[in-house]
């Protein structure tokens, strides 16, 4: 009936399209999640509103940790310059949070502008008063590193007696609203002090939410030897694993993240493996930045549908006239019953839920009878973001990833990046299958004549060597199977199924690289290649 008057409604909208990721989170964020988080006051328990600048900013670094365990000289590091504001010392010399940015020229930019400002993603932090924004600034400097991410350095964290000085703000919960919105969070410890004071035991309680993006380093690592590195490294696990309490072992980078020489450099290899390890996980940040993003909108989401569920049973629970104050406190009490029929009844599943202790005591400061009772319409509108909008996102990011390593804006460069691996001082440059690159030489000539007498102790028939005869001498350096097949095959360049004296020296370079601990290259390189045999290439 009056089909005509039906026509437009009852026909499929058309998904809204979107011009990359950041646009699409934006746009779904106020069209679909913000009413939610609105109508049921979500701001007033978890996290403020997000901004535009939340989804346009570059991926930030966030460092945190004890006084003195090198957090500022670990910026330097890796800027490799001084930046605004920098103070470094033995004691507690950073007093504040300091936003290290990209900038056309040096200068800082004291907190109070630095809040009002509308294209920087920090105006929530005005919350916290002027005693934080009078302790916080942002550093502004023109550094290839800042281009592609954002460093955030922090007040070092108190220990001892000086634990019970009052800071004027809530440390904590700054750190953790920080923590929500950063890349990467960096947990230095000093090799010297590696005990775990309260303050800082509380900072790791409030991000431990956002395991995924913690990183820990032991730094100053050079300050000890071999046998108390070992040591050192144990009794850090152990004071993490009661901190974290997690059943999985974090990762920690060990290394000395500073430009003097090192005090004991017997371990110098492992410390230049981990710093390796450690910037590639930082130069990834870009390209990882807007799943990232997406990630973090989508636990938003399902928290704020829990906290929905939560604040609506409430609402239901109360008194419509007497007794309301003596059945708040009796919910409140009961909100651990609360979470578990909410569980079941919803299909949710536990890790969901916000931490209980701290959900009763925001409780406390509020009127439930100011609550609202469940709308399903706006938990339908989250549901089905989830279900249909996140996964057209997720298919765009490939697309925009492969765009940013076209254009190579996909990895931090400049800095302790840029000279690291351009230089012959880079992990791995000069050793192993690199070393003799830009030599005249051929390096495997060093030792050519060993192999010459192997070889020749293999009876070759004009001048070569079958697989099975080389087979019977490579086998006895007891490497698996797939590994000397991986030699033979960048061994035998002009692919003709035998081994002449140059290749067969080439084979025996290899093994002894693999046998010394080295990794085997995909492909040979140029300077591997036997001087007569440069017109071939190794596949």
């Amino acid at each position: 009936m009056f089909s005509w008057m039906s026509g437009d409604s009852s026909r499929k909208k058309e998904p809204e399209v979107f011009a990359n990721v950041a646009d699409g989170l934006k746009k779904l964020y106020k069209q679909k999640m913000l009413p939610l988080e609105e109508f049921y006051r979500f701001h007033d328990f978890h996290s403020p509103p997000l901004d535009d600048p939340d989804f346009d900013a570059k991926p930030m670094v966030l460092l945190i940790g004890q006084y003195s365990t090198g957090k500022t000289t670990f910026i330097r590091y890796l800027l490799e310059q001084d930046f605004p504001g920098l103070r470094i010392g033995p004691e507690p010399t950073t007093d504040r949070f300091i936003v290290v940015m990209t900038g056309d020229s040096e200068g800082v930019v004291p907190g109070n502008a630095l809040v009002v400002d509308p294209k920087k993603q920090f105006r929530p932090l005005s919350k916290f008063g002027n005693a934080f924004l009078n302790r916080f600034q942002c550093s502004q400097l023109p550094n290839p590193v800042l281009e592609s991410i954002t460093i955030v350095d922090t007040p070092g964290i108190l220990s001892g007696e000086k634990q019970r000085t009052d800071r004027g703000y809530n440390f904590a919960e700054i750190i953790e609203w920080f923590a929500e919105r950063v890349d990467r969070i960096i947990l230095l410890f000093d090799a010297h002090k590696l005990d775990i004071s309260d303050e800082f035991r509380r900072v790791i309680e409030g991000i431990r939410g956002y395991d995924d993006k913690i990183r820990i380093v032991l730094n100053k690592a050079d300050m000890v030897d071999h046998q108390q590195l070992m040591r050192v490294y144990g009794a850090l696990m152990w004071s993490l694993g009661k901190v974290l309490n997690t059943p999985e072992v974090s990762r920690v980078y060990i290394g000395s993240f500073w430009a003097n020489p090192l005090h004991c450099d017997s371990n110098r290899k492992l410390f230049e493996l981990e710093e390796q390890d450690l910037f590639k996980d930082i130069q990834s940040l870009p390209r990882n930045a807007a799943l990232r993003k997406l990630n973090d909108l989508i636990k938003r989401a399902r928290l704020a549908k829990v906290h929905a569920y939560i604040v609506s049973h409430l609402k239901k629970e109360m008194p419509s006239m007497f007794g309301k104050d003596s059945r708040k406190k009796e919910l409140i009490s009961k909100l651990g019953e609360i979470f578990g029929e909410i569980q079941r009844d919803q299909q949710i599943s536990p890790g969901d839920f916000p931490d209980i202790t701290r959900m009763q005591e925001q409780l406390q400061h509020q009127d439930f009878t100011k609550f609202n009772l469940l709308k399903p319409k706006l938990l339908e509108t989250i549901d089905k973001m989830l279900a249909d909008d996140i996964s057209r996102l997720m298919s765009m990011i490939p697309h925009e990833e492969e765009t940013r390593n076209e254009t190579d804006t996909g990895a931090v460069k400049g800095g302790a990046f840029e000279g690291y691996n351009e230089s012959p001082f880079g992990v791995g440059k000069l050793e192993g299958a690199d070393k003799g690159r830009g030599e005249e030489g051929w390096v495997v000539g060093q030792d050519r004549y060993k192999y010459d007498e192997i070889f020749q102790s293999l009876n070759p028939i004009n001048g070569k060597v079958s697989g099975a005869a080389a087979k019977s001498e490579l086998v006895k350096s007891k490497l698996p199977n797939s590994i000397l097949g991986k030699v033979w095959k960048l061994s035998d360049v002009d692919r003709d199924g035998y081994l002449d004296a140059d290749e067969f020296a080439l084979a025996m370079h290899l093994v002894n690289l693999k046998l010394e601990g080295h990794e085997l290259p995909m492909e040979l390189p140029d300077h591997l290649v036997p001087p007569g045999k440069r017109g071939f290439s190794s596949l």
